[in-house]
């Protein structure tokens, strides 16, 4: 079931109308229900890659509390760690290095057996195995006790509104919420609303429209030079970011209404003025946890600049594996990771105060940059990724449709500036909310009308469900 899909909408009214009358009790063990039914509805079988995955991460946290032996502890890590990697590592990547290595032995002259297997990927299982590592961790680290009631814990790994792709959250966050009891409020009624349906707006009038350009440039549909590639890209920019910002957003949403308070996963990365300040702002969730989980065991910035670049280059490196199975999206986290590199050794050298006109070309210059990461990011393969970049540099010229493909990202891109122009001067990501009654009518006006004229109907998937 997709948020913006008819079958979410009965699905969700149904849970909220009982989930309202339960007590706390009641809330938590009907929305673990709900929650293995809404991850059923995909493909019911890898409800037991679910189900796997909590017990052992419950059953060990417990052993690694309760024990004092250092190695005994380490153990039920390694055996944690090694079920859920396991896991992961087997039906994300087992075809992918497969794959690889039998590419590898054919450019040697050799012919090997085909090996891979076809596996289908399970929705939403980076999100919920980095979700579910880390309690474990967390519990290792002595920063958290475990859950007491196993069910409880079971919902905070499968808790349907952030389940199939993000925000990756902490136990010490969403299963403080779980374990009390909650309240349905006005005020979480409203920003709950608003957040749903602000959500919404991104994906099916921005996202899921920009996606139609994106798709033919980067399917080579489309003849390929500077126009047509500049183009592509800067429609998959809005639409990657709409498409997961607004996934983001609604699973906030949700939360809200039934009160929980789900993390924030973005704030305004294209407003970022450079690389460091964009993954403080891009997939908040995972942005931190590989940091606190990679980058700071590795040992992050403590050991001198090199090893500080050595470690860069390896979380963003596997940050980009995480996205997918594909050398293009380790190519991305390369390219970030090194970004972050020269970013930290020229950033260390110049501390002088920046002009208004400065902040602007610094703000421009990153978010070219990002969208120089996202042609590696969206492209079919490494040949394509550098066939495009040969197009942009070599091959002036423009195409029929220029215009008109320009005109709409400009009037889809309006709004979502704007609000986000606001968001960025008062500091407050729910700054529309606390608009005077006429600007907020206009703007509900606004996305209701482009809502009713532009609203792709295609039901289109999340792109995050893939990874």
């Amino acid at each position: 079931m997709l948020f913006n899909s008819l079958d979410f909408a009965v699905f969700f009214l149904v849970v909220f109308a009982v989930y309202a009358a339960l007590p706390h009790r009641g809330q938590n063990r009907w929305l673990l229900i709900a929650s293995y039914f809404f991850y059923g509805c995909w493909d019911w079988r890898f409800l037991s890659l679910i189900a796997l995955s909590t017990t052992v991460d419950y059953a060990a946290a417990h052993g690694i509390h309760r024990s004092s032996d250092p190695r005994r502890r380490r153990h039920l890590l390694t055996f944690s760690m090694a079920v859920n990697l396991g896991i992961l590592g087997f039906f994300k990547y087992f075809d992918f290095f497969i794959g690889s290595a039998e590419a590898l032995a054919r450019a040697a002259g050799f012919d090997p057996p085909a090996l891979r297997l076809g596996l289908i990927l399970p929705v939403g299982i980076s999100f919920y195995t980095f979700q579910s590592m880390s309690y474990t961790l967390d519990v290792y680290r002595h920063q958290l006790r475990p859950a007491r009631n196993f069910w409880d814990y079971a919902l905070f790994v499968s808790l349907f509104t952030q389940l199939v792709a993000g925000p990756i959250e902490r136990a010490s966050h969403l299963l403080a919420k779980i374990t009390r009891p909650r309240r349905i409020t006005w005020n979480g009624f409203q920003t709950g609303t608003w957040l749903f349906s602000w959500g919404l707006f991104k994906k099916v009038v921005i996202g899921d429209n920009v996606a139609l350009l994106a798709d033919r440039v980067f399917s080579g549909s489309m003849e390929w030079n500077t126009a047509s590639v500049l183009l592509g890209v800067y429609a998959f920019a809005l639409q990657i970011y709409c498409d997961f910002s607004a996934y983001s957003d609604m699973a906030r949403g949700l939360g809200r209404l039934m009160g929980f308070d789900i993390m924030v996963n973005f704030r305004n990365p294209y407003f970022a003025l450079n690389p460091s300040e964009f993954w403080r702002r891009w997939h908040i969730s995972l942005s931190s946890w590989l940091r606190d989980y990679l980058y700071i065991p590795l040992g992050g910035n403590r050991r001198g600049p090199r090893r500080t670049y050595v470690n860069l280059m390896l979380t963003m490196g596997l940050g980009g594996l995480w996205h997918g199975a594909a050398w293009t999206f380790v190519g991305w986290g390369l390219f970030h990771g090194a970004w972050l590199a020269v970013h930290r050794l020229l950033g260390s050298r110049d501390r002088k105060p920046v002009s208004r006109a400065g902040r602007a070309w610094r703000l421009l210059a990153t978010f070219h940059g990002v969208c120089f990461g996202w042609l590696l990011f969206r492209a079919e393969s490494l040949n394509d990724a550098l066939g495009m970049l040969g197009a942009l540099a070599s091959q002036p010229g423009w195409f029929p449709d220029a215009g008109p493909w320009l005109f709409q990202l400009a009037v889809l891109g309006l709004p979502l500036f704007l609000v986000q122009l606001l968001q960025e001067r008062t500091g407050d990501l729910l700054a529309p909310l606390r608009l005077s009654l006429v600007p907020r009518t206009l703007l509900y006006t606004l996305m209701g009308t482009m809502l009713l004229l532009f609203a792709n109907t295609g039901s289109r998937a999340f792109i995050y469900f893939q990874f």
